[in-house]
């Protein structure tokens, strides 16, 4: 495929790491990370507003971008179509959230232009909430015995008693990129996981 002559010079480098990535090429997708996760990084920091959440979701952006590499063209910049798939994913993300939990703060006008207050739903889970919620952490559970132990660790620390990336880092004595990288995979591990259960069942 050829470089559009339209692009910038530095969509231009892009596009041929991205050439180079599809390939196969490791350090091409770690030249593209390296030049954008700070930029993804704070954008999404500035969408919700908590740390842990953007390291989560730059993750996930480049995840998704690197997935679907071969998707992309040249037709307009490989910045503008990553910094879209990060902020859709994003949107995605803020959308699950709210539907459980909004602001108690902000008061809504009705139709005659009283405020009025939202009542708080009942954060408690009724009983079949509760045994769907079991089961979910029972399989989540067994799924995460079928990794390798290294990623088991990561993901019980991570997702099981929530711990942060920092934390984590001090605990296995690990730099805190390796500690990122390596639950990206897990992640993955775990989807390709269920996915194979879900094709079985």
């Amino acid at each position: 495929m050829e470089v559009n002559p339209n692009l910038s010079e530095k969509a231009q480098v892009d596009f041929k790491l991205v050439q180079l990535a599809v390939k196969g090429d490791q350090k091409a997708y770690a030249e593209l990370m390296s030049r954008y996760k700070d930029s993804i990084y704070f954008m999404l920091l500035k969408m919700v507003n908590n740390r842990d959440d953007a390291d989560d979701l730059t993750i996930e952006a480049f995840g998704k971008a690197f997935k679907n590499l071969h998707q992309y063209t040249p037709d307009f910049a490989f910045s503008t179509w990553l910094f879209k798939i990060a902020t859709n994913n994003c949107i995605d993300f803020i959308r699950r959230k709210r539907k459980y939990t909004f602001s108690i703060d902000k008061n809504m006008e009705n139709d005659s232009g009283q405020e009025m207050q939202f009542e708080i739903k009942s954060p408690m889970l009724d009983p079949e909430e509760k045994m769907i919620k079991k089961q979910k952490a029972i399989l989540m559970r067994d799924v995460v015995e079928k990794l390798k132990p290294r990623y088991k660790r990561l993901v019980e620390l991570r997702y099981f008693q929530e711990r942060s990336y920092e934390e984590i880092a001090d605990e296995l004595k690990l730099p805190l990129g390796t500690v990122k990288a390596q639950l990206f995979r897990a992640r993955e591990f775990l989807y390709q996981i269920l996915k194979n259960q879900e094709e079985q069942i």
